[in-house]
């Protein structure tokens, strides 16, 4: 994965809009994050393979990044992207902490993923 790039990244978005997609998001903290000032704090979200059709993508921010989804009844929406390649059809974003760490993820794919 690289640095994301803006432009490149809503070219991709804009690519897929207005056609069935499948949606990964997910977000992690894991036990690196699981204290916040020394008490438990745990959050989390996972869906993989909601099917979608988006009427319109933004990428915004100046890194870290967020993308939003319009879908027919609302947003999808990921906050914390740092890192994007592609694999293929699939549009990868990735938000990594300091070390490396996952700590979101939002994938696209007019594809299910396995």
């Amino acid at each position: 994965m690289e640095a994301i790039n803006k432009q490149l990244v809503q070219q991709m978005i804009d690519q897929l809009a207005n056609q069935e997609v499948y949606v990964h998001l997910e977000t992690t903290n894991g036990a690196y994050t699981a204290y916040r000032n020394g008490t438990p704090f745990s959050a989390g979200v996972f869906i993989r393979n909601g099917k979608v059709i988006y009427e319109h993508g933004k990428i915004s921010g100046n890194g870290p990044h967020r993308v939003g989804l319009k879908i027919d009844l609302g947003w999808i929406y990921a906050e914390g992207l740092t890192h994007w390649t592609m694999e293929g059809e699939q549009l990868l974003l990735a938000g990594l902490d300091e070390k490396g760490r996952l700590a979101v993820s939002l994938q696209l794919s007019p594809h299910p993923f396995k």
